[in-house]
């Protein structure tokens, strides 16, 4: 096995010049750097990363910590930590996962003051984050996917909620639909102040209000019995919706399966967009869903370069960095029918996707 005295030797420097190109502890100049990375690649040498740690001060780990006792991993959130992991391995770091939610904040505390990773990249942020609230107490660096309130944060990148509720809103209106509910996330995850659930209901009231018209929120267990029970109960409304937009991925799938159940053809009689999910949710149900797909695989690789950008001190963005969601055409939205009344109720066929942008 190679050593630092082979690799010196190989690129006739000394041994004290090869530490400072390995660890960044001093300046040297680019052809040497490229002479010692070329005899460290032809001796197959790989520096040993505790010894860098040791060297730099700096553990080469960062954490990503999301509330893995409270949220299933599904395919949505997994395009966010595997963004996240590509990026780190593209700046050389290593990511690792911490479980942890806003009530275990004292706990990720503990580990972030072990020095176990030189920061902290936050998930599934509320409004009032303790787990962002003890890391600032702490000077622990961090970045949020999410946003923990309403000030300018430039740590902080999340989704575009207010954009992506006006396109759903804008699509469905647009095909004729005027009586719109919003199948969102639970009433506990609005009482505990999670930012999606929140922004996701303040956009989706005002992109209606801009139009004129209102519409029903519903509040939902990430299940889909919770969701088949929700989507029961605004058919059994006198002022039914015809078209339901859902920020609820798991949800969603009952709420298709009630549809069915009680006679509605998706999308002829009834419309239904799924926000901030992925594809492969959207393949789960019969029709295959039309989504605004989740920025995520983005959103966690910007997560990871904004906190490695403030570990090496470079400048910072004026504010939050905000995504909108991507469209992707699926087959349950069209043109709003008739009342079930009518007797020349017709089906029609989906509309084209609004063009992007």
């Amino acid at each position: 096995m190679a050593t630092m005295q082979d690799v010196a030797r190989r690129a006739q420097v000394s041994l004290s010049t090869v530490s400072y190109a390995i660890n960044n502890t001093r300046p040297i100049s680019a052809a040497t750097r490229e002479r010692i990375e070329r005899a460290m690649r032809e001796l197959d040498f790989r520096p040993n990363q505790i010894a860098r740690s040791l060297a730099s001060r700096r553990s080469n780990i960062i954490a990503l910590t999301f509330p893995g006792t409270e949220n299933a991993m599904g395919s949505t959130i997994m395009e966010f930590i595997t963004g996240a992991a590509q990026a780190a391995r593209e700046r050389d770091m290593h990511l690792v996962v911490w479980p942890y939610a806003a009530d275990q904040a004292d706990e990720m505390l503990q580990m972030s003051r072990q020095g176990l990773a030189d920061g902290v990249i936050v998930m599934e942020v509320r409004r009032d984050d303790a787990r962002v609230r003890l890391l600032d107490e702490h000077r622990i660096p961090l970045t949020m996917i999410g946003r923990a309130g309403d000030e300018p944060d430039a740590r902080c990148v999340d989704i575009d909620f207010d954009a992506t509720a006006e396109t759903a809103v804008a699509h469905l209106v647009e095909l004729g639909h005027t009586r719109i509910a919003l199948l969102n996330q639970s009433a506990g995850s609005r009482d505990h102040g999670y930012g999606p659930t929140l922004r996701i209901a303040d956009g989706f009231r005002a992109a209606l209000g801009r139009r004129g018209l209102t519409g029903e929120i519903r509040w939902c267990e990430p299940t889909p019995l919770a969701g088949r029970r929700a989507t029961d109960e605004l058919l059994d409304r006198p002022d039914r919706p015809t078209a339901v937009v859902a920020m609820n991925e798991n949800a969603v799938i009952g709420a298709v399966g009630a549809l069915t159940a009680r006679g509605h053809l998706v999308p002829q009689t009834f419309s239904v967009l799924s926000i901030v999910t992925s594809p492969l949710m959207a393949q789960m149900v019969e029709p295959d869903l039309t989504t605004l797909h989740s920025p995520g695989a983005d959103l966690g690789r910007l997560g990871v370069h904004n906190l490695l950008d403030r570990l090496d001190g470079r400048p910072a963005a004026d504010g939050p960095t905000l995504l909108p969601c991507r469209w992707e055409a699926g087959h349950s939205t069209g043109p709003a029918a008739p009342a079930p009344t009518d007797p020349h109720l017709t089906a029609h066929p989906p509309a084209d996707p609004p063009p992007v942008g």
